[in-house]
């Protein structure tokens, strides 16, 4: 799991992060203490989830949560001394998923964080989706892909590297990233697990793998795969 902390208090971020750490071993913190970092922070760290602040040095973090609402569905929990239901609501209509008042017990914080991630996942499951750009074909509800109607086999971890930039179709996935999420955070040094299976998908996947269209290497950067004006995104029958 990866979790943005976006505060600029370095008492109340060691906190969390120590939280995190013993709840959720596994866990990466990645922290910023400016609201513009944080968005930028959203775009290129890509968490699971992320706590913010309101009273940033910077910006207003309600502004914050509108420039991340621009491009990313990520769950998000406000934490702040606002009190008032009127920044509460102001909050939630925004778009955040939780809301907590400082000062805050962390246990509290560890169950809020478990409810939302929670309800995020069962939100992607209950809205799986059926994703096609050009002849590709793929429906997330049942994980199968096909290729001008016939199926393809992938790996699990083919499929998973797939999920991931599909998901984010446009936009470059850093290497990192894709590492952490489809092996785990022990991988993140071991980039030749990315080129073998990017390798695979490409002959699997594209007419001329040598000069792919639908995955491509951004240098130094990533991979990124290309949403066309051929791509649609539906609901399967029944959801």
């Amino acid at each position: 799991m990866r979790v943005l902390v976006i505060e600029d208090d370095p008492e109340i971020v060691q906190a969390i992060s120590l939280c995190f750490k013993v709840r959720w071993p596994e866990a990466s913190v990645v922290t910023r203490g400016l609201g513009n970092q944080g968005v930028e922070a959203v775009e290129i760290e890509m968490p699971d989830i992320v706590l913010l602040d309101l009273g940033l040095p910077d910006i207003d973090g309600f502004e914050v949560l509108r420039h991340i609402r621009l491009f990313s569905t990520v769950p998000v929990i406000i934490i702040t001394v606002r009190e008032q239901e009127v920044d509460r609501v102001r909050g939630l209509e925004a778009g955040a998923d939780d809301y907590i008042n400082k000062p805050f017990s962390y246990l509290e914080l560890l169950a809020r964080v478990n409810a939302v991630l929670r309800r995020s996942s069962f939100e992607k499951f209950r809205t799986s989706k059926l994703f096609t750009a050009g002849d590709l074909a793929i429906d997330f509800g049942t994980q199968e892909v096909s290729l001008r109607g016939k199926a393809v086999k992938l790996t699990p971890t083919e499929y998973r590297l797939l999920d991931l930039l599909v998901n984010n179709a446009g936009r470059t996935v850093p290497q990192r990233v894709l590492l952490e999420r489809v092996w785990g955070p022990e991988y993140v040094d071991t980039p030749e697990q990315i080129k073998v299976h990017i390798h695979n998908l490409r002959h699997k996947l594209e007419d001329n793998p040598q000069n792919p269209h639908l995955i491509l290497t951004e240098a130094g950067r990533g991979y990124r795969f290309v949403a066309s004006s051929k791509t649609t995104t539906t609901q399967p029958a029944g959801a």
